[in-house]
């Protein structure tokens, strides 16, 4: 059994790339053929902070598909953080966003909220942004996340935005909070169920 100090839970449309953040921070790897997630898929990964203190965080990648969308909401109940993620080139992926911050801020008001950008090595090799960085920027603004920008192929700013989460959590809480909010799973392995191929979940 492992105890898990902060839950975390991925969301975002299907494709993004949620999965292929998941892998390149537990197993700093980059898969581009990643199996769509069935469900969700958990992880867990024990990180270091600058205080010295550790935190083991629990991470739930949940199915992007719009099936899954009424059962999304078992994984997130609770959790502490919440990674919203989308793919700037890809409006649909833009418009979804709101769906799942209104999700959160009706059924998790608690839970604090990081707008994600992934993919950027595409961006960087060419590929047409959609979305405006300053459109970007002022969404998240309004709906109080912290922004990140990231790619999982390059492994870039990854391990920076979960450090960073876990960063916040420790400074929001303190001992006896993180205490009661530590909860326990099987184990730190993926548990996972995935289908065709497609990165990413």
């Amino acid at each position: 059994m492992t105890k898990v100090d902060l839950k975390i839970v991925l969301l975002g449309q299907q494709h993004v790339g949620k999965s292929c953040l998941v892998d390149r921070f537990l197993n700093s790897k980059f898969d581009a053929m990643q199996k769509n997630t069935i469900g969700a898929a958990f992880g867990a990964k024990r990180v270091y902070l600058p205080n010295g203190r550790g935190m083991t965080l629990g991470i739930w990648d949940t199915a992007g598909a719009e099936r899954f969308e009424s059962l999304s909401r078992v994984y997130y109940h609770s959790a502490g953080s919440a990674l919203v993620c989308f793919d700037p080139s890809k409006m649909d992926t833009w418009k979804k966003l709101d769906f799942w911050v209104g999700e959160l801020q009706e059924n998790e008001p608690r839970c604090r909220i990081y707008l994600v950008e992934t993919k950027m090595d595409l961006l960087e090799s060419g590929e047409e942004r959609i979305v405006s960085e300053e459109e970007v920027a002022e969404y998240a603004e309004r709906i109080n996340a912290q922004l990140f920008r990231t790619s999982a192929k390059t492994g870039y700013n990854v391990v920076e935005l979960f450090v960073g989460v876990a960063r916040d959590a420790d400074k929001d809480a303190d001992k006896s909070k993180m205490s009661s909010s530590s909860f326990m799973v099987k184990d730190t392995k993926t548990e996972e169920k995935k289908t065709q191929a497609g990165c990413c979940g």
